[in-house]
This record gives structure tokens, sequence and C-alpha cells, in this order.
């Protein structure tokens, strides 16, 4: 049984990960009597956490937002410091930490007084924001996106696709992802009833918050980076081409520059779909892989491919004819 400090802090570490719980879930999840729960529950509003009671026979606690910012975390100024940093970091101006930002951010707003969040947003609206490398994204909307994610809330949307084509989206969210400066939605397609991945600055997030959910077996970590990495290089690829490389699937992998599906075809070949904006720029890189390729389906790239040769075969004679 962990001593009462230290189950303090783990039990509001517990009402931080969601906004629900019942009695009888915090005292399995901490060793302890629903009794010992509701002694904890008033040491902790004695030191100012907003924590509320839901009364009846399933009743529970929530850590909600409170008229003063709980003691021993941050004083006011502190308070609105820490949260201007982690909307400028989770706009994607300090590479590496946007992910940890949208979090910390999501769970520092839920306990803000609103004094302090008026005070934050008079900063935001007075602050001339540099133009980003990438997309912009509503600080606001990542973290509504973060707190629906963590409640297992549905959310509706329109979305344009790469394409410009127009939908209305509804999907059970699972993670946010931050890639080249640009932020994505991994989330479960209720209408195509697959995985998909959404650029979160092509959502106009519906205001409405949608039911619960049941969560679903979510894949790897490892799996889901390579996704979205391998959805965002195809995503603004003009021209593909399927291509069958004299070589083992393992060694293609590993002299591409980004990760693609190479299906095996024996021990010595293996076959892929690269693509590009230019038939030419895709020719050069095929050339990269150190391997021979046969091209399956694609004149345009046939053709880069001899223009590309005809351009070496004239480079190579004329470095032959020059004096040295």
């Amino acid at each position: 049984m962990l001593e009462t400090s230290a189950r303090l802090l783990r039990l509001l570490s517990l009402l931080q990960t969601r906004p629900d719980w019942t009695s009888t879930e915090l005292a399995t999840r901490l060793g302890v009597t629903t009794r010992t729960i509701r002694n904890d529950v008033e040491r902790l509003r004695a030191l100012g956490y907003p924590i509320q009671a839901r009364p009846g026979v399933a009743g529970g606690y929530r850590l909600g937002a409170g008229g003063a910012l709980p003691p021993l975390l941050l004083d006011d100024d502190e308070a609105v410091a820490v949260a201007v940093g982690l909307r400028t970091a989770a706009s994607g101006s300090v590479v590496g930490i946007e992910e940890t930002s949208v979090r910390a951010l999501a769970k520092l707003q839920q306990v803000l007084p609103s004094r302090l969040r008026h005070r934050i947003s008079a900063f935001q609206s007075s602050t001339v924001a540099m133009p980003a490398s990438g997309p912009e994204v509503d600080p606001d909307v990542l973290t509504a996106i973060a707190s629906a994610c963590r409640d297992h809330r549905r959310v509706q949307f329109a979305y344009r696709a790469h394409s410009g084509t127009a939908s209305r989206r509804s999907v059970e969210p699972y993670r946010l992802a931050n890639h080249r400066h640009r932020w994505y939605l991994v989330a479960w397609d209720l209408d195509r009833d697959a995985w998909r991945t959404f650029r979160v600055d092509r959502m106009e997030p519906s205001t409405s918050v949608g039911p619960r959910f049941t969560p679903r077996p979510l894949p790897p970590d490892q799996e889901i980076a390579a996704q979205i990495a391998r959805g965002a290089g195809e995503a603004t690829w003009r021209y593909r081409a399927r291509v069958i490389v004299h070589a083992p699937a393992a060694y293609v992998r590993s002299r591409l520059p980004i990760p693609v599906e190479v299906e095996p075809l024996g021990e010595d070949r293996c076959t892929f779909e690269p693509g590009s904006d230019h038939p030419e720029m895709l020719a050069l890189h095929l050339g990269m892989l150190d391997a021979d390729f046969t091209v399956v389906d694609s004149r345009e790239l046939v053709d880069a491919l001899q223009k590309l040769a005809l351009r070496y075969q004239r480079a190579i004679a004329a470095s032959r004819q020059a004096p040295d």
C-alpha cells in the first residue's frame, strides 16, 4: 500500500488522465478502500485542488477548474508564462517537443481559473507571430483534439483532402503526431471502417462534443509513426510507378530516404511503388539505389530514364575527349 503523500500524488495523476472516475475504480487502482479515497479527496481539496464529486451509487470524482490555481504547482505569473511557452512550442517553433507541449497544455488548461485564461488570451492576441515553415494550426484546436483523444470522445469535422475534395468525417481520435512541422491525427474513420490519418490544418472541428467510445486496440507507436511518415511523403506525389528491383527487400529499404512499403519477391528481388512530383527526380532517386531495376507501368518514368541516360552518355563522351 502506498504511503499517504505518494498515494495523494498518484490519485491526483489519475484524476488528470480522464474526466471521470468512480470511487471503486480509484480504490482498485490504488489498492485502498473507497473510504480512504474519500479521505484523500478531502486532503487534496484542503490543498486547493478543485475536485468535484458526483453523487449516487455510481458516483465518482473529476478534477475541475477552480476559482484559484491549486498550490504546490505554479503561481499566477508562472502559470501564464508556462501556458504561453507551451502554446509557442506547440506551434512547432521548438522542434522535437511539440507533442509533449500539447499534452502538457491540455492538462494545464483543465485547471486554470478563468482570469488566467483571459490573461493568456490577451497576451496571444497582442503578440505578432513570425511565419512558421509549415502550415499554421490553432493551439486551441490541438488541445481540443488532444482532450478528445484523452477522454475517448468522437470528433466530427469538415475535411479538405490534398486534391481539394471536401468531405464530412466522423472519427474516433487516438493519437496526435508532429512530422516535419505538420500535425496529424490518427483516428478510426467510422464511415470507412478503417484507420485513417488526417492533416490537422485541413480540419474544421465541430464545436459539439461527441459521445464517448470504447477504445479499439491501437497499432504500435512505431507502426503509427511509419504510417504517418509514409503518408506524408506519398500525399504530395504527382507521379507514381511500380518498380521491380533486383536486390533484397532489406537492402532497398535501407537505401530509401523515407519509409516505403517494400514487398519481397524472393531472396534477391522485391517491388515497391515510389513517387515524386517529377519523373526526372524519381529517375534520379532510383539510380541511387545502386541496383538493377525494371519499371512496370509508368511511361513517363521510362522516358525520364531514357533522357537521363542520354545526358549521362553525352557527359561521359565529352569528358573522355576533354584535355587533361
